[in-house]
């Protein structure tokens, strides 16, 4: 049943479903194996990674996360992301260390991110672009004996919100996004 994991829905391609390792492609061209659970770009260093850690967490196979290709300067999506699985998240929920500008998670509890944090090991191939490269290392994962971890775990969906002037949550909580990705202007 293919409803049955990533329900945060996002620009992301999935190939099995018991496949034990996803894919994080930053700033670059290319498709990895049909082994892999689940691939897809990551832009931003917070709904982004929003959405990435409610949808691995959905599938208990997932077990490794290679994050490869070129950082997107600015956002610094990949380093936030490594970040987000080394540190965590402090009590303004922003992501500790994180290089991003924006790296706020404000849409999935700390129960899910250290779910996150538990289920996978992350494979850093930030600035790599060599496609073989990357091919070797899914491999290597992919030929790796590891259980699956537990049940699915399904975060909270996102939903549209309004956010007033006075709000001093992070710039993106500024917007609303209806079901069809439109922005809404709010006043």
């Amino acid at each position: 049943m293919e409803n049955e994991y990533y329900p945060w829905g996002g620009e992301f391609t999935t190939c099995n479903r018991k496949g034990c390792v996803a894919v994080v492609i930053l700033n670059m061209d290319y498709t990895p194996c049909k082994d892999v659970a689940i691939y897809g770009p990551l832009k931003t260093e917070n709904i982004g990674i929003e959405k990435i850690v409610a949808n691995i967490i959905s599938n208990p196979h997932i077990r490794y996360l290679v994050v490869c290709g070129n950082e997107i300067r600015g956002h610094r999506s990949g380093s936030s992301l490594l970040a987000l699985n080394k540190n965590g998240i402090d009590k303004q929920h922003r992501i500790i260390d994180a290089p991003g500008a924006i790296p706020y998670i404000e849409n999935i509890d700390e129960e899910a991110i250290e779910r996150f944090r538990s289920q996978i090991e992350i494979v850093n191939l930030i600035d790599v672009t060599d496609k073989k490269q990357i091919d070797k290392k899914i491999n290597e994962c992919l030929h790796k004996s590891i259980p699956v971890f537990g049940e699915s775990y399904i975060a909270i969906r996102i939903t549209p919100q309004v956010a007033s002037l006075d709000d001093k949550r992070a710039l993106h909580s500024k917007i609303v996004i209806d079901y069809l990705g439109k922005v809404k202007k709010r006043g």
